[in-house]
């Protein structure tokens, strides 16, 4: 009997030393990969072209993750990805129409060349005329 909460008192006294943050330092429980909103790739982004129809991007890019009622010729595309303890990588990508023709795209993903490694800082407005085409000002 005297043993039996003996055992008790001292595994209450351990364990109430033990408070969260040394516990979390020591044991980090699992976290899950989150991904939310549409996945955005350079490759996609590369198949981008001005004068596209509404439909033609939407069979590159899927659905939009954003279509607001007051700005009907913008689409939003926003992703996030959420690895464990990692950083949080997020990537936001926006296309402007004009009527039903697709006529700029801006955001932090650049179209994939095929021969450069991908830029550390993107610019912030993303040129899909495509080789040939004349530079355009943003």
């Amino acid at each position: 009997m005297f043993l039996r909460s003996g055992v008790l008192l001292v595994a209450a006294g351990l364990l109430a030393a033990c408070s969260a943050n040394t516990v979390t330092s020591v044991v980090r429980p699992y976290r899950i990969d989150v991904r939310q909103g549409n996945a955005i790739t350079q490759e996609m982004v590369s198949h981008l072209s001005p004068g596209m129809t509404k439909e033609q991007v939407r069979f590159v890019m899927g659905s939009p993750m954003l279509v607001s009622v007051f700005h009907a010729d913008r689409w939003d595309y926003v992703y996030q990805f959420s690895k464990g303890y990692e950083p949080i990588e997020q990537r936001r990508l926006t296309l402007f129409f004009s009527g039903d023709r697709l006529e700029r795209v801006e955001g932090d993903v650049v179209a994939a060349t095929g021969n450069e490694a991908p830029a550390q800082q993107a610019p912030k407005v993303i040129d899909i005329s495509g080789p040939g085409a004349p530079a355009r000002k943003p």
